[in-house]
């Protein structure tokens, strides 16, 4: 075990926590998120645009070979302000909402599927801490000076993320917490993370939220990430071994976390999971549609894409990833303008863009042939990178569960399972 460096950033006052300056989020089912119904700024993806060309995509290749934490991109993320895009205005954020989050999200995961899950977990984080958090936390996030992430899934639960096994225990007039998280995004490299637990008080609910410091003491990570996919977004498991944090890091009310979670938190993350999954899968697709024009057999002088069988293969890629964004966009139209079915349509969203992207990055390896298994093409790191979503909690299996139930009028989950 290692342990956890101080945030890399200002050190805030963390023992004066005040609950935040935004009100409780009525986050419940049905689920609620900020939404922006015009088009995503101009502006900011005009930003992005230039970041990715000079900075994430040069570096993407590195990340991945190297399962080194994309720090240099987040950085410039950070100081273009778009670290901050979803925070309000009154804190110095950019005051943007998911659909244009989502934009940022999909052309991230274009080009690194590391960096953008490192982002993505930052938002999903940032949506609970700007409901409950503590304003100078929320304002350090506003001005890009502050990565967060989430750390829900535990040893115990796997990726039963609704059922924490983790306690939090009041110690001489603060708060002690013990876990065992397997999963966190950032893992040492965050400045702060949204920690589930079980409630302080027996009974008042199934989870209870903090905003736990990096640095604080007796918090520790095990080993480094070596995976499949996504090889650079520091996923790693993280040790709570009697963590204290003042009673005001409590994000909502005790045992109100997985209410919290269900509602503010979980649209955001299901969402922009979907719009990174998009980006996957469009960018194999364009990828491949570039080899099958640029390459040409030399016996007969056709191109690849010449070949019928070629061409039905290509456009059933297309359709497929063509399909999922119009369904994104369903989405996104769903929640802005608060549709009866924007529940279902949130907990469809990722198990139909997880399953996509897997499917189409897996065509455009077997369309694209030989070539698709050489690092340069870019194919196999997309491929690679798709896997992840079948698997991050809530999984496609759980979320066709849930989707069942919500259909046929079944509570979400089971009070047993609250």
């Amino acid at each position: 075990m290692s342990a956890i460096r101080r945030p890399r950033l200002a050190m805030l006052d963390w023992d004066s926590l005040d609950g935040g300056a935004i009100g409780p989020a009525e986050g419940d089912i049905p689920m609620t998120a900020s939404v922006d119904k015009a088009r995503p700024n101009t502006d900011h993806l005009t930003t992005l645009g230039t970041l990715i060309d000079d900075v994430i995509r040069p570096q993407a290749a590195l990340v991945d070979r190297d399962g080194t934490f994309p720090r240099q991109s987040v950085d410039a993320l950070a100081a273009a302000g778009l670290l901050g895009l979803a925070s309000s205005t009154e804190v110095g954020g950019g005051g943007q909402g998911l659909r244009t989050v989502a934009e940022v999200i999909e052309r991230l995961a274009a080009e690194c599927g590391s960096t953008a899950m490192v982002v993505l977990m930052h938002y999903a984080a940032t949506a609970v801490i700007e409901a409950h958090g503590p304003r100078d936390v929320r304002a350090a996030i506003g001005a890009g000076q502050h990565l967060t992430s989430l750390a829900f899934s535990e040893f115990g639960s796997r990726s039963h993320f609704w059922s924490p096994t983790g306690t939090a225990t009041t110690d001489d007039g603060a708060v002690r917490l013990d876990a065992r998280k397997s999963w966190v995004t950032s893992a040492g490299e965050a400045d702060s993370y949204v920690w589930s637990s079980l409630p302080l008080a027996a009974g008042a609910g199934p989870m209870t939220l903090w905003l736990v410091p990096a640095g604080s003491a007796g918090l520790s990570i095990a080993g480094d990430f070596d995976g499949l996919g996504l090889r650079g977004n520091g996923s790693r498991p993280m040790t709570a071994d009697g963590v204290r944090v003042p009673a005001s890091a409590m994000l909502a009310a005790d045992g109100a976390g997985l209410d919290t979670a269900l509602g503010a938190v979980l649209p955001w993350f299901l969402v922009l999971n979907a719009a990174f999954c998009l980006g996957l899968a469009d960018s194999a697709v364009a990828e491949a549609g570039r080899h099958l024009t640029g390459t040409t057999l030399a016996h007969t002088g056709a191109a690849l894409r010449d070949a019928p069988v070629t061409r039905r293969g290509y456009a059933q890629l297309k359709i497929r990833t063509d399909a999922l964004r119009a369904f994104l966009g369903d989405t996104l139209t769903a929640l802005e303008t608060g549709r009866e079915d924007a529940t279902l349509r949130v907990l469809q969203v990722k198990a139909l863009a997880g399953e996509t992207a897997a499917e189409v990055t897996d065509g455009a390896m077997q369309l694209c042939g030989g070539s698709a298994f050489r690092k340069e093409l870019g194919l196999e790191r997309r491929f690679r990178d798709s896997r992840a979503a079948r698997a991050m909690a809530p999984t496609t299996d759980a979320l066709h569960d849930f989707v069942g139930r919500v259909a046929t009028g079944l509570p979400l989950l089971d009070e047993v399972n609250r």
